[in-house]
């Protein structure tokens, strides 16, 4: 039993001693050489075995062998795509593995981002964050100071270190005595620390001129935000002088709302109220400029424009808890005015007037006052104040009440309020119903005699414009009226004056618009937009592009929620001047209600914004525009017009198609040419509309059509077709044959022009029968014999003969062509007779300008030569300037520069000897140089 057990072990341990070696073998990746080898890796399955052949091959440890490694590779990925074996590090990149030009552009960006970022810090660390050193601000809520040590103090220790201590001398250290001399020297020498209750001060203006517009932006709200913190802790002060460090370096409607706020927490009414119309001037609907407005005016006593100030945020936000507690509290305050005013005046009542103080009695006890004593006394002017004093109170709220002794009442056929006060109902009750009623006849006086005052302040009859005394006095008490907030009032007299203007036959555009600007303006505070948009209409009718008529119309558009016109009017204010805040704000706020409403498309749906005239571009009459800015200007002006254009011409080209189909050929005739006033060098115009003249029997239009378009392209086969339908109209069948036979070269594959051209044959074979018909006799010649000098007479008169039909040949007929297609058919039977004077007169007849375009397609060698030598013979001596302007523009056209490599020698002596006759003339048209210069563009 125990011999078994010792063999079982001896063969277990061999067995897991040649698994050891085996798996060490393959762990070492000792992979026999046998196994590296085609057959072998084909007919393994292992795939862990086969990767770490693969290991083997690409480690080079039995040699390079590419082919092996890439037949290894392909399969073990048949074996397992996924295995790790096949993957490969990718090489980093460097300028051997990338193009040339590649590599060159990422290293100047490279150097471009470096050298952007030095750039960046160095600004970084010039920039003036504070200002000057000494002003930096202490450290924010701590008023304490620690005081410097002088000389005097703790004396510092000049010696060097102290050496180190050996182990005896600390054995004797005594730890507690050290300890209570260090606790003396801090008692007895330390700084003391000093409480400064006096406001540090800060520099509230900064220099930023070498600053960016983003560096001033990220500044401002940096300060502002330093503001903010300053006004959470209490520190009033300090808020302001970080609220006005912001508007220095960039004015905000936020910087100046919050810095209103902190002078309101300070009492500063009158710089709050500054700020409040700071805000208001760049936002007029800012609900914070306008509640903290009403707040300062409510502290200074003008309670009616502090009401009206609530009553605009309530209109822009409804539901402003704020604004409703405000005006719970100013209508208090008012009624509580009411009942205290009467009784002083009645007082006043009684010490100044004396004569009629039985009858003061009497009115006493009744309660009332007479009514005609009142009209006795008071005229004219009380009966004013007692009407239309509702919408009065708006303007006379910010003037101070009459009190004893300002002149107020008391005057001769015045309106005295002393004199006429009623007794006002007793009790809180009352006086909130005269407050409410509006007819108290004391507060009506009280009116009066502001408006009094007030008159008397302001110059009724000045002058306005060109406007006569009557009218100017109108526009006067118009102007004063708006204000005082009587807007309804100040309308009437603005009426009067327009209806006075067209009666007095006054010839002055610019007062009657401003007339109509003004009584906009109170349409518009009235809230009667569509008659303000009325009258801004008629202003700017009679003054284009007026800025105060285009604003109020833009924010009348806006109130009716009429966008789209709004916008259009804010931009052509932009336009006039760009400086205008208000117009950007409201252009940034109706965009975003655009986009909300339409869509991305909300440009699209826009009406078109008008071009503002230069001289009517306020911030551009200082600084005239530069060359790259009028050049953009003109671009964008020159795409507009080609934009509009192409829309005109695609919208007549459809209809004329459309009228083609309807078989209305007339009205597709007038579409066509309306076309090509827009695009003189369309084709297919030109085909279609001779398509139409050729359904009208107008042949002889329809072939000058199907020329001007084979001039433009002379491969277009329905150009060809349809001249050879106007030809065969006209009769031409030779002409019409040719054409026929040039479309089937340029597509054999048209049938309708092989059954032309087989009817076409037809009947030229029919007219050539009817010519050759033998409907005359032939004419017998009888030949007789002549001597030498009968045969010599014969052979002069012949000779005359064809002189005769060689100087008939010469005498062409030459007449300004329209088009390149008859100045080639002109130049050609110039040539073909050699008529160099008949080319001269041709050339005579075209512009200069247009003489490429014509000759551009018939241009040769020859042809070029003939040119040449009619300039020279003909118009050198006559017109050399026109020589000049010929030459000068023959050098641009297609195929010139390729026509001069293949002339010969003769034909380039001929153009020689050309330029050396044209620089021998004198002419105030060109100078030598320019005639070199011109003949190095040809020899």
């Amino acid at each position: 039993m125990l011999t078994n057990i010792n063999t079982w072990q001896a063969t277990m341990s061999a067995e897991i001693v040649n698994g050891l070696l085996n798996t060490e073998v393959i762990n070492s990746s000792k992979i026999p050489v046998e196994h590296l080898d085609y057959d072998y890796i084909q007919k393994c399955t292992d795939v862990g075995y086969l990767e770490k052949i693969l290991k083997v091959l690409r480690s080079g440890e039995e040699g390079i062998y590419p082919h092996l490694i890439d037949f290894c590779e392909k399969h073990v990925e048949k074996l397992n795509p996924r295995s790790r074996a096949l993957r490969k590090d990718k090489p980093v990149a460097s300028a051997a593995s990338l193009p040339k030009d590649e590599w060159s552009q990422i290293s100047e960006e490279l150097e471009s981002w470096e050298t952007e970022m030095r750039a960046g810090e160095v600004q970084l660390k010039q920039l003036p964050l504070f200002g000057d050193e000494e002003n930096v601000p202490p450290i924010r809520g701590s008023n304490c100071s620690v005081q410097s040590t002088s000389a005097s103090g703790v004396k510092k220790n000049k010696n060097k270190a102290p050496c180190p201590r050996g182990y005896k001398d600390w054995d004797k250290f005594d730890v507690e005595k050290e300890c209570a001399k260090v606790d003396e020297v801090v008692t007895n020498d330390s700084a003391r620390t000093v409480i400064s209750h006096s406001h540090p001060k800060i520099k509230t203006n900064l220099h930023t001129s070498v600053l960016t517009e983003q560096e001033k932006v990220v500044l401002a709200n940096r300060e502002k935000d330093k503001g903010n913190e300053a006004f959470k802790t209490g520190d009033y002060e300090e808020a302001l002088a970080y609220y006005s460090r912001s508007l220095s370096i960039l004015p905000t409607v936020a910087a100046y709302n919050n810095r209103a706020q902190a002078e309101i927490k300070l009492q500063n009414w009158h710089k709050a109220l500054s700020d409040c119309q700071k805000v208001l001037e760049l936002e007029p609907a800012n609900a914070k400029g306008l509640l903290r407005r009403a707040t300062v005016q409510k502290h200074l006593g003008n309670l009616q424009l502090a009401v009206d100030d609530v009553n605009a945020v309530l209109h822009i936000e409804p539901h402003n808890e704020i604004a409703k507690k405000l005006l719970n509290e100013l209508s208090k305050k008012m009624a509580e005015r009411v009942p205290e005013k009467p009784a002083k005046r009645q007082k006043m009542l009684i010490e100044e007037i004396e004569e009629e103080e039985e009858e003061k009695e009497h009115e006493a006890r009744d309660g009332a006052v007479d009514s005609s004593s009142r009209q006795r006394a008071g005229g004219e002017s009380c009966a004013a104040a007692a009407t239309g004093e509702e919408r009065g109170d708006m303007g006379n709220a910010q003037k101070k009440p009459h009190g004893r002794g300002d002149g107020g009442g008391g005057g001769r056929g015045g309106c005295s309020a002393d004199k006429y006060t009623v007794t006002p109902p007793k009790g809180e009750e009352g006086a909130r119903k005269g407050l409410a009623n509006g007819n108290s006849a004391a507060h009506q006086a009280e009116k009066a005699d502001r408006e009094r005052a007030e008159q008397s302040k302001v110059n009724l009859d000045a002058p306005a414009g060109n406007l006569p005394p009557r009218l100017a006095r109108l526009k006067n008490e118009g102007n004063h009226l708006f204000k005082n907030g009587q807007f309804g009032d100040a309308i009437g007299k603005y009426s009067q004056a327009i209806d006075g203007y067209t009666e007095a036959g006054v010839d002055s555009p610019e007062d009657l618009c401003i007339l109509y600007s003004n009584r906009a303006a109170c349409y518009l505070k009235d809230g009667n937009s569509s008659d303000c948009i009325t009258d801004c209409t008629k202003s700017l009718e009679l003054q284009p592009f007026s800025l105060k008529p285009l604003l109020r119309r833009a924010m009348a558009y806006e109130s009716l929620e009429r966008y789209r016109n709004a916008y259009v009017d804010y931009k052509t204010v932009l336009q006039i001047d760009i400086g205008i805040q208000a117009a950007h704000d409201s252009v940034n706020r109706i965009t975003r209600m655009l986009i909300e409403q339409d869509g991305p498309e909300w440009r699209e749906k826009l009406p078109e914004i008008p071009m503002v005239p230069l001289s009517a571009q306020q911030h551009r009459r200082e600084e005239p525009p530069s060359a790259e800015e009028a050049q953009a200007r003109a671009e964008r002006a020159t795409q507009e017009a080609a934009r509009k254009a192409e829309a005109r011409f695609t919208l007549f080209k459809s209809d004329g198609n459309e009228f083609v189909k309807k078989g209305r050929y007339e009205e597709a005739v007038g579409k066509y040419s309306e076309c090509l006033k827009l695009k003189p060098n369309e084709c297919a115009i030109y085909t279609n509309r001779a398509l139409c003249f050729v359904k009208l029997d107008r042949f002889a239009e329809a072939k000058q059509d199907c020329d001007a378009a084979l001039a433009l392209e002379p491969e277009n086969k329905k150009a060809f077709y349809r001249r050879a339908l106007a030809n065969k109209g006209l009769k031409d069948y030779l002409a019409c044959s040719t054409d026929l036979q040039e479309v089937l070269r340029l597509d054999s594959s048209v049938a309708e022009a092989e059954r032309e051209l087989q009817e076409v044959t037809e009947l030229l074979r029919q007219s050539l029968a009817a010519a050759a018909s033998p409907g005359k006799a032939r004419r017998s010649v009888p030949i007789t014999e002549v001597d030498d000098t009968e045969e010599a007479a014969t052979k002069k008169q012949d000779t005359t003969t064809e002189q005769n039909h060689v100087d008939q040949a010469k005498s062409i007929a030459i007449t300004q062509p329209a088009n390149a297609y008859e100045f080639g058919q002109a130049l050609s039977v110039a040539r073909s007779h050699d008529d160099t004077a008949a080319c001269a007169e041709l050339l005579r007849l075209v512009a200069p300008e247009t003489l490429p375009s014509y000759v551009s397609t018939y241009l040769d060698g020859h042809t070029l030569a003939f040119i040449m030598q009619a300039l020279d013979d003909h118009l050198l001596d006559k017109e050399p300037g026109l020589v000049y302007q010929h030459l000068n523009h023959l050098h641009t056209a297609e195929r010139f520069s390729m026509l001069l490599m293949l002339l010969d020698k003769d034909k380039r002596r001929q153009m020689t000897q050309l330029f050396e006759h044209l620089s021998a003339v004198e002419s105030e048209d060109f100078s030598q140089n320019d005639v070199q210069n011109l003949a190095n563009k040809y020899i």
